[in-house]
């Protein structure tokens, strides 16, 4: 088995996921007692949501790329990076060490083809939602047209993550107000709906929207139990 190595703690309530997800599918492969050899390097979230707010990515870029490093010395085979926002620093992150950088947009990308979907919904950060380090990749690596919602969606979606699920709340009126953002998305033709923030697997599920939702935390934390196992 492979050595998975997390760069987390951003925030740490869906770094908890993948830890927990990652251990209950290498348990489903190899039964009895197996759980899965892992790393983490769990980073201080509001050092890197102020960096975030001010527009700081080098430095946030230069952060991440320590964490790798240190992830690397700690004997990890492979780097996974337990948020999407921070993807957007991953060029700094894989120039940091030689090891396999897993990015979670592509076990996505390559879930929703195969589904056979080509129009999806994207939630998120606005960071997420609005720049391109992620969309671009979802639309040049998988073929995929990605919406996102209008300006106002977006402020509550952004609000409720920062203010809410990253602090461990899950508000019942927050989870209507992401039912009817994805609606909107719906009616603008989305057949499915990415969840492209670790945390809004906190608040949302399949009951929520008409469309299949890609939680990108499971899609992530699944084929990095893979690659540990050397399925993939």
């Amino acid at each position: 088995m492979k050595t998975i190595g997390l760069i987390g703690g951003m925030s740490w309530e869906s770094t908890a996921l993948y830890y927990r997800l990652i251990n209950e599918h290498v348990r489903e492969r190899l039964g009895g007692l197996h759980s899965a050899q892992i790393v983490l390097y769990s980073l201080n979230f509001d050092t890197v949501e102020t960096l975030q707010a001010t527009g700081r990515w080098h430095e946030a870029g230069v952060l991440l790329a320590e964490a790798a490093r240190a992830v690397a010395a700690a004997g990890a085979d492979f780097l996974v990076l337990c948020t999407n926002t921070m993807h957007k620093v991953a060029p700094a992150i894989e120039a940091a060490t030689d090891l396999p950088f897993v990015h979670i947009a592509d076990p996505t990308g390559e879930t929703i083809s195969r589904d056979g979907r080509n129009k999806v919904g994207l939630l998120g950060t606005r960071f997420t939602m609005e720049q391109a380090f992620y969309r671009d990749r979802l639309e040049q690596r998988h073929g995929l047209e990605v919406l996102i919602p209008p300006d106002e969606d977006r402020e509550v979606v952004h609000r409720v993550i920062y203010e809410e699920l990253c602090r461990g709340r899950v508000v019942q009126a927050s989870r209507e107000a992401y039912a009817h953002v994805m609606a909107g998305l719906i009616g603008r033709g989305a057949e499915g709906m990415i969840l492209g923030c670790t945390e809004i697997t906190l608040l949302v599920d399949d009951r929520l929207a008409t469309v299949p939702l890609y939680d990108t935390t499971a899609l992530h934390a699944r084929r990095a139990a893979d690659l540990a196992l050397a399925l993939e």
